[in-house]
Formats: structure tokens, C-alpha cells, sequence
């Protein structure tokens, strides 16, 4: 067993020196040959603002957002360019933009196009600006594309609305028009893959499908189990038809609840894990052509406080294994929603350090207790003042804050764009943890046994399949300092580490020996070479 062995001691740093006590000295284990889940990508969604800033803001901030979200270059000092996103979301929207105020969506940046008119003409210069910036992920080198939708076309829906009806849990689609539907995402995948020369990897055809989405804020439908079953099938056949390669990610539940047990009143919208993936369910999937073998759900409303985060991560892997050891999981959308002690809630935007150590803990857990495959974050850019973005827009210049929210209609052409601590937190994952690596046994110990790896201090580490390249992230949420002392026996010493702090992102520095500093409330990203 190939074991690599990190003496960790954890002090206060003052200024050069650190004292520590031997309750805070750690033992960091990394076990090459134990392996757990392959990472699938880390990624992050257009919707709704990439319509606007991607067809109307000026070439150099687009192009600017797009190195912060998807380049893996490198500056001249080997500091990244940005966060290196391996997945990037698609939303195929209803048309509710065409359908304009009469859409009921009083927001003009949460509506969306569709290619497809209600007269049926197919218009494919739509999604300019979401386009603008699919291209420039593919430029960039992003490995992996996800179409997402959330309600079908508003020709489609029983209230001509994009979407749901108010007080009725089921999926709002006109009698007989579910082929009709699925037949137009399959043509929108296979225009792409055609004429775009990009062939979406994944499709999501639900969003949440456990709430009612009555009250117009933005598009959506609910959806009952044996709805999505239904359509689930169609696409499969008609992806399968066409010959697409596309495979359908099926769940985006509203939250990881509904995935693993019956959730408050039984309307069959829940259990989904043993509803489509028991092999002895009679509405499993599993055997559908290209159908993922992967569920995937929102962290919402789950995340606080941090004893219920790690208990209801627990029960879905135990349900998963129980139920089918072979399916994957996808953390596939997450925002701050959930009012909580450390940071609030999601109102009031938050560019530094506390938002992005509690989004860290966050994503550790999920990795490592639920074994996600992949973490998304909902929505790349956001206009609003709220931390539901990783790039943050305002009407001020670079200097100055200026105004925020979709009522400053200034904001759909020009304005500011602000990187966050939050995106480059998420980079010390995205950036070095690729598609195809797998994450590896890494345990913290002291002299009173195992160290807290849940909470404070948090540590995992990710191989490539030769072993050759390991990758170690560590969350240090204390207000005090770490001073690592490593010491890997079977492989190199010399490593890079990127750190983000309150006055760092992504930086470089280079590890020679055994020394390392990790400072209070950052994240740190190890990269070494096992020779």
C-alpha cells in the first residue's frame, strides 16, 4: 500500500514564530490504495445572467469573466488565471422573454429564450450571450458541457406560463406534448453537436421538481416521480435515436432529503434514490439508454447547523449503498439560501473570506462523506445583492461599489465585475481536482485519536489514476494558524501550494521540505509529484 505520511502541527502564528501544544499536533495519512469516488468535474451555471453580459457588455470584461471562471493559464508568477471550471451549465430556457411582462416573471434576468417558437420556427441565433460564453469555455479548454431546463416551452405547459400552476404538484405540460418536448431537446442537442461543434456531455431535464413554483419569481415546474419516469424515457429514446452520446442526469432535488427518504406530505416527489435506482423498483432507470448512473440534488436547506449537515450527508450515502452501491452522486446546485449563525443568510453579497470558508466546509463534506462526484455552484455571475454568484456585478466603476439589483437596467449593457474569495476558494478544488481523479483515504490523528475533519479543520486529497499526481485541500476555518510539518516517504517533498486568503487568491508558492504555513481562515491546495 502505497501510504504518504504528513506530520501536521497546528499553532498560533505570530508573526515568524508558532507555538503549539501536543493535542494540537496531527499526523496527516494519506493512503493511495484507498480509493473512494472518481470526481466527475466542478462546475457552475450561465443562468439567468450570461444572456446580458455575454451579447451586451464589452469584449474585454467578458472576456475577463471568462479567464476568472475557466482558464487554467497561468500569470507571469505561475499564479492562476482563474479557477479553471471543468464543467460549465447550459440553461435551455422556456420563452418566457419572447412572452416579455405577460410572461408573469416580473424580472427581465430571470427569463429566458427558446429557440423554438410557439409557431413552431426554430430560430438559432437565440442565446446570444449564453452562447458568447459557452464558446468561451470551450476556447478555454472546459472538458465537460450540461444542458439544464427547468419547464418546458410555453406552448407546451397547460397554462401557457413558464411556470407551475398554483396549488396543483404536477408537472405542467399540455396532454400528449411530452414527446413533443423531449423531441425538442433532443433537437437542440444534436444542433449543437452538428452545427456548434460542442456535444453536450450531460442533460438535467428537472429542476427541483419538489416545489410548486406557483409564485412566477422565475421559470420552473413541479413534478411527481412517476412524471419524471415518463419523461425520462422519452428523451432516452430519442437521444438513443439520433445516435447522441448525451447522457441524462436525472433528480436535482430541492434538496438531498428527497433523495433518501419520504419527505413531509406523500406526494411521491421524494425517495428518489430507491423511486429510480432500486433495481427491483418497477420505475428504475438504470437500464434506460443513456441515463447516467447518477442522481444528483441541491445542498439546500441541509447545510446548518454542521452536526445536521453531517448526519443527513450520512444517511444518503448509507441509502445509496443500501439500495445500489453502483450509483454515483452529483452535489448539482448551491447558493446561500439557509440562515445560519456564521454568515446569515443569503441577502447582502459577501466578496471575502467568511462566505467562501463556509461554502468550503460545505463542498468537503459533500466530497467526502456522500462521496459526490461533482460539486456545482448555481450561478456564475450575479447582478443582485446576494451570494448566489461567484463573479459579482454593480453599476460602479473599479473603484467604487455602485448600485446592484435587475431593477438597474444600465447593468444588461456595461458595468463592474468583481471576482470573490468564494470563486477562488471554490478554484483551490476545481482548479487541480480534474475529471478522471479519485479521492484517496487522507486522516488527520493526534495523540487523543482522530482530528476534527468535519468542522474547523478539514483535509482531503485526490490521486490521478498512475498515482502519480496527488492533490491535498485543506479548509482551516480557526482563526489561528497551521505549521505543517510534511514529510511524504514514498515520493517528493517538493510541491506547489495555492493559497486563499483574505489578501490572496490562488497564489503561488513553492514547497521545499518539510515546512509549511497554512494561515488562519484560508484554503490551501498541495500539489505533488510522486516520483
Amino acid at each position: 500500500m502505497k501510504v504518504l505520511q504528513l506530520l501536521m502541527v497546528a499553532g498560533i502564528v505570530l508573526g515568524m514564530s508558532c507555538t503549539a501544544s501536543k493535542t494540537n499536533e496531527y499526523t496527516l495519512k494519506i493512503s493511495q490504495d484507498i480509493r473512494y469516488q472518481t470526481i466527475d468535474g466542478f462546475g457552475a451555471s450561465d443562468a439567468w445572467r450570461c444572456q446580458f453580459v455575454g451579447k451586451n457588455w464589452p469584449l474585454e470584461k467578458r472576456e475577463q469573466i471568462a479567464d476568472w471562471l475557466f482558464s487554467s493559464d497561468v500569470d507571469e508568477k505561475g499564479n492562476p488565471k482563474g479557477i479553471g471550471l471543468s464543467i460549465w451549465r447550459f440553461y435551455l430556457a422556456a420563452g418566457t422573454t419572447e412572452q416579455g411582462e405577460a410572461s408573469g416573471i416580473p424580472s427581465p434576468w430571470r427569463r429566458g429564450e427558446s429557440f423554438l417558437s410557439p409557431e413552431g420556427k426554430w430560430d438559432w441565433t437565440k442565446y446570444e450571450g449564453q452562447r458568447w460564453f459557452l464558446k468561451a469555455a470551450q476556447k478555454r479548454g472546459v472538458e465537460k458541457y450540461l444542458a439544464f431546463t427547468i419547464a418546458p416551452p410555453v406552448q407546451f405547459a397547460k397554462n401557457g406560463k413558464g411556470f407551475g400552476t398554483k396549488g396543483v404538484s404536477n408537472f405542467n405540460i399540455l396532454p400528449g406534448k411530452d414527446k413533443d418536448y423531449a423531441a425538442y431537446l433532443a433537437n437542440v442537442l444534436e444542433h449543437f453537436r452538428n452545427n456548434e461543434g460542442i456535444e453536450f456531455d450531460y442533460l438535467s431535464p428537472f429542476n427541483e421538481p419538489q416545489w410548486d413554483w406557483e409564485k412566477g419569481s422565475q421559470e420552473g415546474t413541479p413534478a411527481k416521480n412517476e412524471e419524471l419516469f415518463s419523461f425520462v424515457k422519452y428523451i432516452s429514446e430519442e437521444l438513443n435515436q439520433r445516435n447522441l452520446k448525451t447522457l441524462i442526469v436525472p433528480g436535482e432535488g430541492g434538496k438531498i432529503d428527497y433523495l433518501y427518504k419520504t419527505v413531509g406530505k406523500d406526494d411521491n416527489r421524494d425517495n428518489q434514490v430507491e423511486f429510480f435506482f432500486s433495481p427491483s423498483s418497477p420505475n428504475y432507470i438504470g437500464n434506460f439508454e443513456n441515463v447516467a448512473p447518477i442522481i444528483s440534488a441541491h445542498s439546500y436547506f441541509t447545510v446548518w447547523p454542521v452536526a445536521e449537515q453531517v448526519k443527513s450527508r450520512k444517511a444518503l450515502a448509507e441509502k445509496m449503498k443500501l439500495v445500489n452501491p453502483n450509483l454515483g452522486y452529483w452535489q448539482s446546485e448551491y447558493c446561500i439560501l439557509e440562515n445560519n449563525d456564521e454568515i446569515g443568510q443569503g441577502n447582502k453579497r459577501d466578496l471575502g473570506m467568511p462566505t467562501a470558508l463556509f461554502v468550503a466546509r460545505i463542498i468537503h463534506n459533500d466530497l467526502t462523506i456522500c462521496n459526490a462526484r461533482s460539486w456545482q455552484w448555481w450561478t456564475a455571475i450575479t447582478e443582485s445583492d446576494y451570494k448566489d454568484g461567484l463573479i459579482f456585478l454593480d453599476s460602479g466603476t473599479e473603484q467604487k461599489v455602485g448600485q446592484m439589483g435587475d431593477h438597474i437596467q444600465s447593468m444588461q449593457f456595461d458595468g463592474t465585475a468583481r471576482d470573490s474569495k468564494l470563486m477562488w476558494a471554490l478554484g483551490n478544488y476545481s482548479r487541480f481536482v480534474r475529471p478522471g481523479m479519485q479521492r484517496v483515504q487522507a486522516e488527520l490523528t493526534n495523540e487523543t485519536g482522530t482530528g476534527p475533519n468535519h468542522e474547523k479543520i478539514m483535509v482531503s486529497a485526490y490521486s490521478s489514476p498512475d498515482t502519480k499526481n496527488l492533490v491535498i485541500v485543506l479548509v482551516n476555518i480557526e482563526p489561528v494558524g497551521l505549521k505543517i510539518n510534511s514529510l511524504i516517504k514514498d515520493g517528493s517533498t517538493k510541491g506547489l501550494m495555492y493559497l486563499t486568503s483574505e489578501d490572496k487568491n490562488l497564489e503561488v508558492s513553492e514547497i521545499v521540505g518539510p515546512n509549511i504555513e497554512i494561515p488562519a481562515r484560508s484554503v490551501a491546495t498541495l500539489c505533488y509529484t510522486i516520483e
